[in-house]
């Protein structure tokens, strides 16, 4: 059962490895994204990218889902789209190769379909929807044949990321709720 606070809402009181499985309570885990993190947009994007090339999908998740459940309602099906790319990572740094298929192709699906509600030529925050779904179809692919591992996907979306159009890119300062996430 889910940890919930008085007013029955979920929270992250369980501890995580560093792929995001949970822990027994009272295990030590790897630092947590708090409930209360709202982040701008460009926070979130620069820590999302911190934690995919740390190697830790579910926590960049994490981090996309405070975006998306904090940020303007019209940028709903981008955030869930980018996290859910991120847990289908997730899935796949875990061997759940169906779950990972499945997460990034929905992910990709819906922050593309997002990006192409714009206007063209105003990528969202710099971001190449259509480089991000291209990669996630290949890893998608690459499953199928067993020729992808997580360290390469997380690499290519990461990749993605990364290289935004006109982004200033992580910044030293305003990192996050925590250096160590």
């Amino acid at each position: 059962m889910r940890d919930r606070d008085e007013a029955g809402r979920p929270r992250n009181a369980r501890p995580r490895d560093e792929y995001g499985r949970p822990l027994p309570h009272g295990a030590q885990g790897v630092p947590r994204v708090p409930d209360d993190y709202a982040p701008d947009a460009e926070e979130a994007l620069a820590h999302a990218a911190r934690l995919l090339a740390d190697g830790r999908p579910f926590h960049a998740h994490e981090v996309l889902e405070a975006r998306w459940k904090t940020g303007p309602g019209g940028e709903r099906e981008l955030w869930q789209g980018l996290a859910q790319i991120c847990v289908g990572l997730t899935h796949l740094q875990r061997g759940n190769l169906s779950g990972a298929a499945a997460l990034l192709s929905r992910g990709s699906a819906r922050a593309l379909a997002y990006g192409r509600s714009l206007p063209p030529g105003a990528p969202p925050y710099g971001l190449d929807l259509d480089g991000v779904a291209g990669a996630a179809g290949r890893i998608v692919r690459g499953i199928g044949t067993q020729e992808t591992d997580a360290g390469t996907a997380i690499g290519e979306i990461l990749g993605h990321l990364a290289r935004r159009q006109g982004a200033a890119g992580p910044r030293a300062a305003g990192r996050g709720p925590s250096d160590a996430l």
